[in-house]
């Protein structure tokens, strides 16, 4: 290998290098799932869940239907829950802990930073490299938040908040969305000790 082909190799190397560092910069993560618990809750005490339905009423105080993604919501959060333990308590029976949520879409701007890709070839006595740029844009998408609070009603205090956004496709909060959301959430929600 001659002067020139080590000289040309080592500057390609340096370039990807670079680009590959300064893209590794720029890059932003996906918004990570939040939560916060009360320190003084003990978790071990609680066994049954219920749901809070006091905003679901209506001015006559007549329990309102759930929508479809409310339906998908209560399951997921249903899921995890048991999954951890914790059982759902009988219809009329006052549960250990009283779950309630919140749930927003709202349109954002997302911004696409500049890309940079670099490719280095070579083959027999003979190297190449190539260096492509993409323009940055910005368009309007959907976001969705969840917010899930866990109320212990004997106390009347919040025990643990958890928050989670995504950005929505096209078909909005569909069960999947929604059963990764909620799973991801409940990360850091206290099992129960099994007996």
């Amino acid at each position: 290998m001659n002067q020139t082909h080590r000289a040309l190799r080592g500057t390609l190397v340096g370039v990807i290098l670079g680009a590959a560092l300064t893209l590794a910069g720029c890059a932003s993560p996906a918004p990570q799932p939040t939560s916060m618990r009360d320190p003084a809750a003990n978790f071990g005490a609680y066994k049954t869940f219920g749901w809070d339905d006091g905003a679901r009423t209506d001015a006559s105080g007549q329990a309102q239907p759930l929508s479809l993604v409310e339906n998908n919501i209560r399951t997921a959060i249903a899921s995890e829950l048991k999954k951890r333990g914790y059982e759902e308590a009988a219809a009329g029976a006052t549960p250990d802990l009283l779950i309630d949520y919140e749930a927003a879409r709202a349109e954002k701007l997302k911004n696409n930073p500049i890309r940079v890709g670099v490719g280095v070839g070579s083959w027999g006595g003979n190297t190449g490299g190539s260096v492509g740029v993409s323009s940055s844009g910005v368009k309007n998408v959907t976001e969705g938040t969840l917010v899930i609070h866990a109320v212990d009603p004997a106390r009347k205090a919040e025990v643990w908040q958890g928050r989670v956004a995504r950005e929505l496709g096209k078909g909005g909060a569909e069960p999947a969305v929604v059963n990764s959301a909620v799973a991801e959430v409940f990360r850091d929600f206290p099992a129960r000790a099994q007996p």
